[in-house]
């Protein structure tokens, strides 16, 4: 992608992000191509489709949160897996009515488009690798499989989907099960 094109891509889906945030998943198109600074044309070349324009918003996400998480490894796997766990929960939180709408728009689509299983496929490893690594240091429990640690994050975000205020003493007493101390 030539670097206009590049960035105007970035501008559209930040803006459309922050106005998905404030408006939700429905909020109008031509909104976010005034806000990204381009012209409707330029917003279609890019999404054809709100869907479209969802999954990036989503993948980007998906990928910042990542990238993030894999910085992470720089601390002692203890403090490392129980930063994860508030980094995985705010952004779960975050982007609660992006993750429904996308939820939603796929249900009918088989096969999942490859850029979003290969998303979901680097944030299952990236929480594999965590909560492992806190596992093999001692710090974690060992009958906690992966697959059982993402579900119980995703549980906390969608239980306080309506009371987000919730969130904190749920995810203490997840750490406090998970996280060996002393």
């Amino acid at each position: 992608m030539r670097a206009d094109a590049r960035r105007n891509y970035e501008a559209l889906v930040t803006a459309a992000r922050a106005l998905f945030l404030e408006r939700g998943s429905e909020a109008p198109l031509d909104e976010v191509a005034k806000r990204a600074g381009v012209g409707a044309g330029t917003l279609y070349r890019h999404f054809p489709s709100r869907t479209d324009l969802l999954a990036a918003v989503y993948v980007s996400d998906i990928e910042e949160m990542c990238d993030t998480a894999e910085k992470l490894t720089d601390l002692e796997p203890g403090p490392a897996l129980s930063e994860y766990i508030d980094l995985h929960l705010s952004f779960s939180m975050r982007n609660n009515g992006i993750k429904k709408a996308i939820r939603e728009m796929l249900a009918d689509v088989d096969p999942q488009p490859q850029i979003l299983m290969l998303c979901k496929s680097r944030m299952t490893d990236v929480s594999a690798e965590m909560l492992v690594r806190a596992q093999d240091a001692g710090v974690a429990r060992k009958d906690v499989d992966p697959a059982t640690f993402l579900r119980m994050i995703h549980g906390i975000s969608l239980a306080c989907e309506d009371h987000p205020q919730l969130a904190p003493a749920m995810l203490q007493v997840m750490k406090d099960g998970l996280l060996k101390t002393g």
